[in-house]
């Protein structure tokens, strides 16, 4: 069963013996009819299971209803119509469940013998399991047929049972088929429980309300007092409160459970294969799960709270707060670099390559340079509450435009800790709180630089301001979360991107690559294009503003061709080429023209004129910054106006392209996106918009009553 597993879910690679729990609502459709389709279905997957050597134990519900059914059915056309004309007195539950235990094992017995596989019938009653003598042939009998390779059919015996009736007495040791199956997996030594319901698994409300989250992980401790339950099962004895008692007990007992929907196709076959469905219950929950959907949906909500405490704030104390966090950089610089050290050494240990452990490292320039940023942003003029546009829509009623903090931001972000610094100086720059998830390695280094940042914000802001989460596990929480979480800026790999983008609701803003070229032109300065190419390579070839793709005009092969090449080798870069260049050169082809070497490596490629490079940009770039070095103003308009990326240079390194140096302090990253912000995001990146209107008293009453002028008003006035 080959499938990514959850590590939350590993334990199943040691599971052998399963019980499954199959509910009435599975069993039976809305109309008291068996569901022959989900029936068919189950009985496929353990057949699958079965196959595969697993031992699994059968536990179904169901009788009662479906012999109620039936006898209703033999009721109708027995009865006269007088006597239909009578009041109808409400069948003997145990007279049902006789008629539908017989029903439903043959059923069983024929979906299992089309399947080549052969069931056995076990009911036992709550007094059955008071007879030790019992107990223990019970359970030789069941492991006797499962050596059989049979199917044990497990169902209590309501027709016999010394209970009131089926669904009203819940005493003794148990007390409907979610606790007989909690029990049997209990005295059969099984590995795991899965009780089939018709809802995905346990959520933090009623399934219906929309405010409702699925629970991955069940941690009593912390989810016993926040379930709210909805209405019992349609059909059966107690629904999902009943099956959390259940699990609950077995979990706690030793027994894992998983609460899934009995509707899919595939869903046993899925926890079989780690898969994160339903809701699991184990006796190290708070280990498997310590930093589940509710913690991370505190911690978001937590950062709205701060945010709106912050925005309330006067633009001067937020700007102390950032001066703030600067000297405290400035104080603890030797403490950063020692833990970053300490990253760097692991980071060497587990053989990271060379790009990575430029990113990770954070030397005396690197942190000076974020102090100044910081400083930078708070001496920047106040971004929140700016008037944008405004309208007089009629006499008396002016209608603003202002900027606003977008809400609550989760960035991603790998290897680079200095990203940490950045990010939180310009969320508190524009009124946002925030959630950071760091690489792995560069805990200590995510770890100090967060605790120096969160200790300077004032208590009546709040510390959760600025959430630090720890490992990519978490991720899949975060970005559920697209009713608190309003963007997401993810800062890393490709692959990164990409999974997160297809992961979440939440808009993304971000690129997932940054294949940057740099066109030298027929009419370029030799002298200039040597100095921007080696700088746009070799000053930072981890970096996503680096020179991936030299493309150089054909008419200067055989003239100043050769020094940009020999520049290159002569600084140590390794060339590949297209197809013109690498006969050429006599150098072996890159693998795509579309690669983001992020280290001292690019492709050439010779080209026939401006058109030619414009064209290989749109074909294999990321639209992420682009450069033409030309003395021909004509060609430069061109290229200027027609090549389609969030930053378009003349004459000027590709490595400008950058928060800092574009003068927004910092950023948060670089978007290729073509909605809100596009190249180096800054403060303004961060902001939406929205709308003031003051009026006088007016109302529309069919618009007759406003006579609208629509004129624009000076900001100023």
């Amino acid at each position: 069963m080959a499938s990514t597993m959850d590590s939350s879910r590993a334990f199943v690679k040691d599971v052998k013996r399963i019980v499954v729990k199959v509910g009435t609502a599975v069993v039976t459709r809305s109309d008291g009819r068996l569901a022959l389709g989900r029936l068919g279905a189950l009985c496929e997957q353990i057949k699958e299971l079965n196959s595969q050597g697993y031992e699994v134990i059968l536990v179904s519900s169901g009788a009662v209803g479906l012999g109620r059914q039936r006898l209703r059915y033999r009721r109708l056309i027995n009865s006269s119509f007088a006597d239909l004309q009578k009041p109808q007195i409400e069948l003997d539950g145990k007279a049902c469940a006789a008629v539908g235990q017989n029903s439903i094992m043959a059923l069983y017995d024929t979906l299992f013998s089309e399947l080549d596989l052969t069931s056995a019938q076990l009911l036992v009653t709550d007094n059955d399991f008071r007879d030790k003598e019992f107990r223990s042939q019970l359970s030789e009998t069941v492991k006797s047929l499962l050596s059989l390779r049979v199917i044990p059919v497990f169902n209590e015996n309501d027709a016999v049972s010394t209970r009131k009736a089926p669904y009203e007495d819940s005493s003794g040791i148990f007390w409907d088929n979610d606790s007989l199956a909690a029990l049997l997996a209990l005295e059969l030594k099984a590995d795991l429980l899965i009780l089939l319901s018709d809802v995905e698994g346990l959520y933090s409300g009623p399934p219906s309300d929309p405010q409702s989250k699925l629970i991955d992980t069940y941690v009593k401790e912390r989810h016993q007092g926040e379930i709210t339950f909805g209405d019992k099962s349609r059909v059966g004895r107690g629904g999902m409160t009943a099956k959390v008692k259940a699990a609950v007990n077995a979990a706690y007992a030793g027994i894992p459970v998983v609460i899934t929907s009995g509707y899919s196709d595939e869903n046993i076959l899925k926890v079989l294969q780690g898969e994160r469905i339903g809701t699991l219950f184990h006796q190290d929950a708070h280990i498997l799960d310590p930093f589940n959907e509710v913690g991370a949906r505190e911690m978001a909500v937590a950062a709205r709270e701060s945010s709106r405490r912050l925005q309330a704030m006067s633009s001067e104390d937020r700007k102390k707060i950032l001066l703030d966090i600067a000297d405290a950089l400035e104080a603890n610089k030797e403490l950063i670099m020692e833990e970053n050290e300490a990253d760097v050494a692991a980071a060497e240990q587990e053989g990271y390559e060379k790009p990575l452990l430029s990113r990770l490292a954070l030397k005396s320039g690197k942190i000076s340079s974020l102090m100044n940023s910081v400083r930078v942003l708070a001496n920047m003029e106040d971004p929140i509450g700016h008037i944008l546009k405004k309208t007089q829509l009629a006499d008396g009623l002016l209608l603003e435009k202002t900027s606003c903090p977008l809400g609550v931001l989760l960035i991603v972000f790998e290897s680079r800790p200095d990203a940490l610094v950045q990010i939180a100086a310009l969320a508190i720059r524009s009124g946002n709180g925030l959630l950071l998830k760091g690489g792995k390695e560069a805990k200590r280094s995510n770890a100090i630089l967060h605790k120096i940042i969160t200790e300077v914000i004032p208590e009546n802001v709040g510390e959760r301001l600025i959430g630090l989460v720890t490992s990519r596990e978490e991720i899949p929480d975060l970005l559920k979360l697209d009713d608190v979480i309003d963007l997401v800026i993810p800062r890393g790999s490709n692959r990164l991107v990409s999974q997160i983008k297809e992961s979440t609701k939440i808009p993304v803003l971000g690129h997932a690559d940054g294949i940057c070229h740099i066109y030298v032109d027929k009419s370029a300065d030799m002298d200039m294009a040597k100095q921007i190419v080696l700088d746009a390579k070799v000053d930072y070839p981890a970096a996503c503003n680096a020179m991936e793709t030299l493309l150089i005009h054909q008419d200067l092969v055989p003239t100043g061709f050769n020094e940009l090449i020999d520049n290159l080798r002569s600084e140590g870069v390794t060339l590949y080429g297209g197809p013109r260049a690498s006969s050429l050169l006599n150098i072996p082809e890159p693998n795509s023209f579309h690669h983001e070497y992020n280290s001292m490596a690019c492709t050439i490629e010779i080209v026939d004129d401006v058109h030619a490079a414009i064209g290989h940009i749109h074909q294999h770039g990321s639209g992420h910054t682009d450069c033409i070095i030309t003395n021909d103003s004509e060609a430069a308009e061109i290229f200027l106006r027609q090549v389609d990326s969030a930053a378009v240079f003349h004459n000027a390194s590709t490595r400008f392209c950058d928060g800092a140096r574009f003068g927004l302090g910092a950023e948060v990253g670089i978007s290729t996106s073509r909605i809100h912000a596009r190249g180096p995001v800054g403060v303004e990146g961060l902001l939406t918009t929205r709308w003031i209107l003051k009026g006088s008293g007016q109302v529309v009453d069919g618009d007759k009553g406003v006579e609208y002028i629509h004129e624009d008003v000076n900001i100023e006035s």
